[in-house]
């Protein structure tokens, strides 16, 4: 079975605002099940949207190095 958690979680999970989970729901961004009034988002595809949505970062060549501290 599906383990759901509710904004409050996904926000903590998130490290975002919940204000922000909202923002996304009514965006669009993310999807979430209304049960009874309340969201709740399955675990499983919240980390299967950030594995899809993961950017990697740009690979430093050495002569970039140089100039960093």
């Amino acid at each position: 079975m599906a383990r759901l958690i509710d904004v409050d979680e996904l926000a903590e999970y998130l490290k975002l605002k919940k204000q922000t989970i909202y923002n996304w729901l009514s965006q669009g961004r993310i999807s979430g099940i209304k049960v009874g009034g309340v969201w709740r988002f399955d675990r499983k595809e919240v980390d299967d949207w950030l594995k899809s949505n993961r950017r990697l970062s740009k690979e430093v060549k050495p002569e970039e190095k140089k100039g960093a501290l």
